[in-house]
């Protein structure tokens, strides 16, 4: 597949559906990277609670494009689905932190044996919705590797829960780089959440920036969304790309 990028050179790509065995089974996950024989900065990519489809698998596919190894886990995996439909809500309430954090390790080491990616280095992480918890929750348990993390409109961060993803932050270290950007408008995220959050972070000095998106609403990032918001959707890929090459090239 050629594809172009922003630079306007032509970056040959491939990309294909591998299996990752994990604790729990063999997890199905996405993966792209640049055609040039070389090895390239990891980058996780974790769905938000619709599931797997096209419309990410194209983003997939515009990270690797970037000169990264991109790769995208089927976190429904344990269930045999893609697609959660009607249950989606009972899916993204049946994930947790743990289970994220396990599917990682096992993803880790399979970069760590992947040609196409570097191995033992940084890694990036970028996660929406139900993922903006799992993304902090993994950077904070493998704070040797993850060194820059995107969460767009996250959920969920800050819960009352023994396993709650803000818990990990005092694991995170100053050389990690981390970026919330929530919707303006957003019912699934309380303000005094989105304040909780922030104050953590200062106060364990993590090196983060953390904004509210004017004039959008849950999904804004994701073209087949009703909420879609072009400009805001675009400044999300420029502020990734900004994060990933300071923290990952």
């Amino acid at each position: 597949m050629t594809i172009q990028s922003g630079n306007t050179t032509e970056i040959k790509i491939s990309d294909t559906f591998i299996e990752v065995l994990t604790p729990d089974g063999s997890m199905e996950c996405f993966a792209a990277w640049p055609e040039d024989g070389g090895s390239h900065p990891p980058i996780i990519l974790y769905m938000d609670a619709p599931g797997v489809r096209e419309e990410l698998y194209e983003f997939v596919r515009r990270i690797a494009k970037q000169g990264y190894f991109a790769v995208m886990p089927n976190l429904y995996y344990r269930y045999g689905i893609k697609d959660p439909g009607a249950n989606m809500m009972e899916m993204l309430n049946v994930h947790t932190n743990p289970m994220i954090i396990s599917d990682t390790q096992a993803l880790i080491s399979w970069l760590d044996a992947n040609p196409h990616a570097k191995h033992g280095g940084p890694i990036g992480c970028i996660g929406y919705c139900m993922s903006g918890k799992f993304v902090l929750a993994v950077t904070g348990s493998f704070p040797d590797r993850f060194k820059a993390m995107v969460s767009m409109y996250g959920v969920s961060h800050v819960t009352d829960k023994p396993d709650s993803a803000h818990l990990l932050i005092p694991e995170i270290r100053s050389d990690s780089a981390l970026h919330f950007s929530f919707a303006e408008h957003d019912p699934y995220v309380p303000d005094a959440e989105i304040e909780f959050l922030k104050q953590t972070l200062e106060e364990n000095k993590v090196d983060f920036v953390l904004e509210k998106v004017p004039e959008t609403g849950h999904g804004f990032a994701f073209p087949e969304r009703m909420g879609y918001h072009h400009a805001a959707a675009e400044r999300h890929w420029d502020i990734a790309f900004a994060l990933f090459e300071r923290k990952l090239k």
